[in-house]
């Protein structure tokens, strides 16, 4: 039987008092009844809101231990360039050449080695015949008509130095109101040491990078000339006045050229940190020592406006520099083969099994494309049908850099190569004699990062000038042909006009 509803002005008169309720109050129970059902939602929310909370920490601290992942293999990978096992790889047998294949060797119609014949003959040794034989002692010998010829170089050292006297010529200036004299023939006036030594030193300061001490002990017992180490410094600095303006010409030409490479380093000065910055091709080599690694310094290298081609790495401070630019594709094999071992060390659930796979397609990808460039360079290939290849090169690059990657160092390297600087990738193909690296920047650092070690850095900023001018001097003078001592005699001895015409082999 359905229950019945009560009438509209129906009251129970056990309302305050329910014998199914032990008695209660059937508005209290009521009432009880709605609190608890609000206190109920209030905590759904409480723990809604505290799941949504631990969710976002879970997911942070998921995060936080993926970067620690990713900055522990990075800093182990660090370590491991920076301390190679001291071992040697196991070499495997060499297998027997089987007649008729090919032996090992120089590619065929490559030109062997010998060292070139001298030219003059300063001295000839008669030698006997042997009496006995040097190898199996026999005195069973006969004597024959015909004669060999051995060529030996060597050099003299003759352990004193060379005393020139001077006698001057006097007039009296009655300007100056006193005698004066002209120098004579390689005479520095007023200097005891002579404009041979001097050089010498200077270039074995700064072309063989030979610390100050053993410059003047390797004088004083090969040549019997003594002087201390300050004077050997008291040398530089002579030379680096007398070339600043040489110095700042050559910066004028450097900001004329058609193509320049650019790279730069860090230096020492007196405890802080500084930075060699160099700009150079294969005629001219510019060396620059500042305190800061900024675009202003890039500018004041390069200036403003230069409109030629600049070989350089993905460094910022060069970003405007130059019409074209041509980015360093080594340098991004090098990151390719660094992501690859980095990801290689991540624990195996961190790791995203399309990173090595993006890893080694870029690495072959440009090494390829390097290999262009050495056959444009070598002729092989022409320039005409570098727009073709070039676009080749833009379709598979595409195709490679499609799939998102987990990793944020791959993922970092795959948004650059399809951003916008993607046109800086291939310049090579499309402007003669560019190079698709930027090798001739690091091997010519790569002398003052060795000359580092051995002097720590510079402690003024003379210093920094004098290892600014006379590096940029010495390499420019090899780089023209010119012997750089004879060119640091030349700019100790004469005025600066003809040690200009002696650094560019007299063709300016």
């Amino acid at each position: 039987m359905p229950y019945a509803y009560p009438p509209r002005d129906f009251e129970c008169s056990y309302r305050h008092g329910c014998p199914y309720l032990d008695g209660l109050s059937t508005t209290w129970v009521f009432g009880e009844y709605r609190r608890a059902h609000d206190q109920y939602q209030e905590h759904l929310r409480i723990i809604e809101t505290l799941g949504d909370r631990l969710k976002s920490r879970d997911d942070r601290i998921r995060l936080l231990e993926r970067e620690n992942a990713e900055l522990k293999a990075k800093l182990t990978a660090v370590h491991q360039r920076q301390f190679k096992a001291n071992k040697k790889k196991i070499s495997e047998p060499v297998a027997s050449v089987s007649e008729g294949e090919k032996k090992r060797g120089a590619p065929v119609g490559h030109p062997g080695w010998v060292r070139p014949k001298p030219d003059h003959i300063d001295r000839t040794v008669q030698v006997p015949a042997p009496a006995v034989c040097p190898h199996c002692q026999s005195d069973k010998l006969t004597l024959m008509e015909e004669t060999t010829e051995h060529l030996q170089e060597d050099i003299i050292i003759q352990p004193r130095t060379v005393v020139t006297r001077y006698l001057h010529g006097q007039a009296f200036c009655s300007r100056c109101n006193r005698p004066v004299i002209q120098p004579g023939e390689n005479e520095l006036v007023n200097a005891p040491i002579g404009p041979v030594a001097k050089s010498a030193a200077i270039y074995l300061r700064y072309r063989m990078g030979i610390p100050y001490r053993k410059v003047t002990a390797l004088f004083r017992e090969l040549f019997g000339l003594t002087f201390v180490p300050a004077s050997a410094l008291g040398f530089d600095r002579k030379a680096a006045v007398r070339g600043r303006s040489i110095y700042e010409d050559l910066r004028e030409k450097i900001r004329a050229s058609e193509k320049l490479h650019a790279d730069e380093t860090s230096w020492r000065n007196d405890g802080l940190n500084h930075y060699v910055w160099y700009a150079g091709n294969d005629d001219l080599a510019f060396f620059h020592l500042d305190r800061h690694r900024s675009a202003e310094v890039a500018k004041s290298i390069f200036g403003k406006d230069f409109q030629g081609t600049l070989i350089r790495d993905r460094y910022a401070a060069y970003n405007g520099i130059g019409a074209h630019w041509q980015a360093c594709l080594a340098h991004i094999i090098t990151t390719a083969k660094e992501i690859k071992r980095e990801h290689a060390l991540l624990p195996q659930p961190d790791q995203d099994i399309l990173v090595d796979s993006f890893a080694s397609q870029v690495q072959d990808f440009f090494s390829k494309a390097c290999q262009t460039g050495q056959k444009l360079k070598a002729g092989i290939l022409a320039y005409p049908s570098a727009m073709k290849i070039e676009n080749q090169f833009l379709k598979k690059l595409s195709r490679l850099c499609r799939q998102p990657l987990a990793f944020k160092p791959a993922e970092t390297l795959r948004k650059y190569l399809i951003g916008p600087e993607q046109k800086n990738l291939f310049t090579f193909l499309r402007i003669p004699g560019v190079p698709p690296t930027n090798n001739q920047a690091e091997q010519s650092l790569r002398y003052l990062v060795i000359f580092r070690k051995v002097c720590f850095g510079t402690r003024s900023q003379s210093g920094l000038e004098t290892h600014s001018i006379l590096p940029s001097l010495v390499h420019t003078a090899r780089r023209q042909g010119v012997d750089p001592r004879e060119f640091l005699q030349t700019l100790l001895t004469n005025d600066t006009a003809s040690a200009q015409k002696a650094l560019y082999n007299n063709s300016s």
